[in-house]
């Protein structure tokens, strides 16, 4: 079980689901070229986020469907893990908010659907997931999912934890006056689990959202490996391999 090479691209979402694909080929080639084993894109990557309602669900897709079935073709291409977002076609007026984890083979590993929506332009586009955080097993390691507000309860990290989870991978979206939940609760968070977190945000504008950059990697015992700015950037990270006997997790 060796090191764990991520790459966390922060970037603003795109304007359509064919510049983001063309986009996220360019940058997994790049990720792979610097030795990367996981890439990890911003919340809702593959459509765009806090778009218009309607044309957010006439997007929706299921996990087999042409948008992931691309990605796992640029995942197979490039010999990269990809874990991205789209609108999961939910059988509801509203899609799931998800992210996939996609392994170098182009085989889907997981999906993840958010379980905890933010506010109104969460609530109005998407339909929250009822199950637990999404795992998987890799190379020795056991990683999870989250999506953004997800990893600001404590309730799906204690749930990853207690399955055995080295790391949390978070594609997130967070905004322009959240800046405390890089600063302050992701490292607290990742500490008090005993689990490394590893947030991709976005960055830049989405019509009239901001969104706050400052993607970041924190160790199982809070320290922070790298942390971006403000702008667009292919952060990389390696986590060692944990211990043989990982440290008592918190019950709190």
């Amino acid at each position: 079980m060796g090191p764990l090479r991520l790459a966390l691209w922060q970037t603003p979402h795109p304007r359509d689901s064919g510049e983001a694909l063309q986009r996220l080929d360019a940058t997994a080639r790049e990720a792979a070229a610097q030795g990367a084993h996981w890439l990890i894109t911003p919340e809702m990557f593959l459509t765009g986020y806090l778009i218009d309602p309607a044309r957010l669900s006439a997007l929706a897709e299921p996990a087999d469907g042409p948008l992931l079935r691309a990605v796992r073709g640029l995942a197979r291409r490039h010999g990269l893990g990809i874990v991205t977002g789209w609108p999961e076609a939910s059988g509801a007026a509203r899609p799931f908010n998800s992210a996939a984890a996609i392994d170098g083979t182009g085989a889907l590993l997981a999906v993840h659907r958010k379980i905890h929506l933010f506010g109104d332009g969460d609530a109005q586009r998407f339909t929250p997931g009822g199950a637990p955080p999404a795992g998987f097993d890799w190379r020795g390691w056991r990683l999870g999912l989250l999506i953004c507000f997800d990893v600001e309860h404590d309730e799906p990290l204690r749930q990853l934890a207690a399955a055995g989870a080295h790391a949390a991978l978070v594609p997130t979206a967070n905004m322009v006056g959240y800046d405390a939940v890089q600063q302050t609760r992701l490292p607290e968070a990742a500490r008090r689990f005993c689990l490394a977190i590893a947030y991709a945000n976005a960055c830049g504008r989405e019509d009239e959202t901001r969104y706050n950059g400052w993607s970041c990697v924190c160790t199982g015992s809070g320290e922070r490996l790298g942390r971006a700015g403000r702008g667009e950037t292919l952060l990389p990270a390696a986590l060692s391999a944990p211990s043989s006997t990982p440290p008592a997790r918190t019950r709190a």
